[in-house]
């Protein structure tokens, strides 16, 4: 199993439902990785390749379709595959597209226990694969609400298929992720979303919340898991990455409009967190398939 673990950010900003990234590729080379958002991912012609999914390794036939939960650490590598012409349909949705208030609706509960098992992953059978298949490619010529309905319909379909596969091990825990239940990191969290191009300081969010910097730089820590200065930049990662797939502007111009004020500096952030260069990461987007947004 690979060794280095990686925590994606992905380009989905919080105005968005979900993102669909469909291309032809003739390898797997993303190391293993996880991220907040639940991903449901489609391989077609990938056979010999290895499927990792938190505890579980398995090579992988000619058709796969996997939910990966959020968090949980997953990868698929070239392995044994030979195919120079492998088809991968990927949608990222956020984890808290479906209220918690709303799963507990009865109508959702196929839904609900879906997204519960797939924490774990799980894997669909090839006759649910080419059932679905359809629908997925035509997903990007749908737009705005008629999107998310036929999303939330194909998962619907998905949690009421036959011998649906739990793949990692119960006693495999996804990486821990906090939830802050707390008005106060909400309304920073909106403040970031809403700033995140200007010079966001913590002496800004402390007035925000009503507290001292040093109180609000442990209280968020505590709540988050991470520090304000990751978190900021984060929220302006995850949007010139979207800037980076979405725009023609140059990488210089990502930069600066989403808050980076240094070059170098935004090289160096970028370079870690996503394990390639801003133009890496747009010529892997641009050049090899479609993403759409919702």
């Amino acid at each position: 199993m690979p060794s280095k673990l990686l925590r994606e950010i992905t380009p989905l900003t919080s105005s968005d439902c979900f993102t669909l990234f469909s291309r032809i590729k003739d390898k797997f080379d993303f190391p293993l990785h996880y991220h907040e958002e639940f991903e449901l991912n489609f391989i077609r012609n990938g056979k010999g390749a290895k499927r990792v999914i938190g505890d579980h390794i398995e090579e992988i036939g000619e058709l796969e379709l996997v939910l990966v939960g959020s968090n949980l650490p997953h990868g698929w590598f070239t392995h044994k595959c030979k195919s120079e012409e492998i088809q991968e349909i990927t949608i990222q949705f956020h984890r808290d597209l479906f209220d918690e208030k709303f799963l507990q609706r009865n109508q959702m509960s196929f839904i609900r226990s879906l997204l519960e098992r797939s924490l774990r992953g799980v894997c669909f059978t090839k006759e649910t694969c080419q059932a679905i298949l359809p629908r997925l490619i035509e997903l990007p010529q749908k737009h705005g609400f008629d999107s998310v309905l036929e999303l939330m319909s194909i998962l619907h379909d998905l949690s009421i298929s036959r011998n649906i596969q739990t793949l990692s091990d119960g006693s495999f825990n996804a990486v821990e992720t906090i939830s802050y239940n707390s008005r106060r990191i909400e309304k920073i969290m909106n403040y970031l979303n809403n700033n995140f191009d200007k010079d966001v300081s913590l002496t800004d969010a402390a007035k925000i919340a009503g507290m001292t910097e040093v109180a609000l730089s442990r209280f968020f820590k505590a709540r988050t898991g991470k520090t304000f200065v990751d978190t900021i930049n984060e929220v302006r990662l995850g949007n010139a990455s979207r800037m980076l797939i979405d725009t023609t502007h140059s990488i210089t111009e990502v930069a600066y409009k989403c808050g980076f004020n240094n070059m170098s500096n935004f090289n160096r952030i970028f370079k870690k967190k996503k394990d390639c260069t801003p133009k890496e990461f747009r010529q892997s987007y641009t050049s090899s398939g479609i993403r759409t947004f919702i």
